[in-house]
């Protein structure tokens, strides 16, 4: 059969009316966990920076303090300082050394929601500097 220049078929309106629908309920798992996933990330990585930094501040403090009892609390005091209450609930800070400071800091990691559930594995931030010299 021939068509004639500038006639066009009929369409048939709502041949696919809901198939939009149904294609989204369907992907909606997948986007959820996708963005479940992406949250874990970025709270694994914002425990890393938090635990590098905490680290900085413990030794920075550990340095200008005296070696002994008063290294270790000015230490831990100002590694534990600026964490959130989330992470520093479970937070531990290690200090020492002589001549050369070092400090490490161990952080959970969250569960999708900070100060709720907490993985077994941990995030270890470790700095050192050099002591500051006494007048």
């Amino acid at each position: 059969m021939r068509r004639r220049l500038g006639t066009r078929r009929p369409v048939r309106l709502g041949a696919d009316e809901g198939q939009v629908s149904i294609e989204f309920l369907g992907m909606t798992p997948l986007i959820l966990l996708t963005l479940v996933l992406v949250w874990q990330a970025v709270l694994v990585g914002y425990t890393f920076t938090l635990a590098g930094n905490a680290a900085d501040e413990a030794v920075r403090a550990g340095t200008a303090a005296s070696p002994g009892g008063a290294r270790e609390a000015a230490c831990s005091a100002a590694g534990l300082k600026d964490l959130p209450s989330a992470w520093r609930g479970d937070a531990t800070v290690r200090c020492g050394g002589s001549g050369y400071v070092t400090a490490d800091v161990l952080l959970k990691v969250p569960v999708l929601f900070p100060g709720l559930i907490s993985f077994p594995a941990t995030v270890h931030g470790h700095a050192g500097a050099v002591e500051e010299a006494k007048d």
